[in-house]
């Protein structure tokens, strides 16, 4: 069977594509979560406006992820966390507690889009990613201090 996806599937293809799937993977898994349409002329057409509009909306937030790159590039973020002998903390700080620390700045990051290797469990200066977009990355460097 025949169909256009609607959007980027992993290890299928991208968003208004057409592709052939078994029919049972199509029916039961690709249509009702509305990931793709029946490979018809008039659909293909449809597919083909959706894509041009989302190429439009995906350059716009390319754009605004890249200009948002340049204002974090200085940022650097301090986390004050317990800790014990050795420089060892209490408890972990993970991506949460950055991009908590990033809020507090005035960054809204949801915490998913913070990338550490591992957590972090020692005092010291560590590099975080944040996703900003498909395409756009930054590197923050951020400080675990000891708390008073």
């Amino acid at each position: 069977m025949e169909v256009i996806l609607r959007e980027d599937v992993d290890k299928l293809g991208n968003r208004g594509q057409v592709v052939k799937v078994t029919p049972g993977y199509a029916r039961n898994f690709l249509l009702p979560r509305r990931m793709a349409v029946a490979a018809t002329e008039s659909n293909k057409k449809i597919v083909e406006q959706e894509r041009q509009a989302h190429l439009k909306k995906d350059a716009k937030e390319s754009s605004d992820a890249a200009d948002l790159a340049k204002l974090m590039a200085a940022v650097e973020v301090t986390i004050a966390h317990k800790a014990g002998e050795n420089d060892q903390l209490f408890g972990s700080v993970t991506a949460s507690d950055i991009a908590a620390a990033l809020e507090k700045q005035g960054y809204t990051i949801d915490r998913r889009k913070v990338n550490l290797e591992e957590p972090i469990k020692k005092l010291g200066d560590y590099k975080a990613t944040v996703r900003l977009h498909r395409e756009v990355s930054v590197e923050i460097p951020v400080h675990v201090v000891k708390e008073d």
